[in-house]
């Protein structure tokens, strides 16, 4: 009974790698072109204010948005930014409001 539950624990862990297959815990040059010009686009914004606050991660060619804004404005900026992106087909924006101040 513990071996048959460990194998499928550990199907789904594997099925949930599947994406990381062709180019390693790495981003596939496709990808980090696009992460790339997200970046460039989102330091080029004056609204993000520091746009270094932000991580963009990209696999298969959707963009992943982490860190802390200052605003809801920001957030829904952010996002947008990151869709003017050539070959971007989602943004995840996982962007959220630094309440610390």
């Amino acid at each position: 009974m513990r071996a048959t539950a460990l194998c499928i624990c550990l199907a789904a862990s594997l099925a949930g790698c599947a994406p990381f297959g062709m180019c390693g815990l790495h981003e596939c040059p496709a990808d980090a072109k696009i992460s790339a010009e997200v970046r460039t686009l989102l330091a080029q914004s004056p609204a993000l204010g520091a746009p270094n606050l932000i991580s963009v991660q990209t696999i298969q060619g959707v963009v992943y948005l982490r860190g802390l804004v200052s605003t809801p404005y920001q957030i829904e900026e952010a996002g947008s930014i990151a869709e003017r992106a050539a070959a971007v087909t989602n943004v995840q924006n996982l962007l959220a409001i630094d309440n610390s101040h």
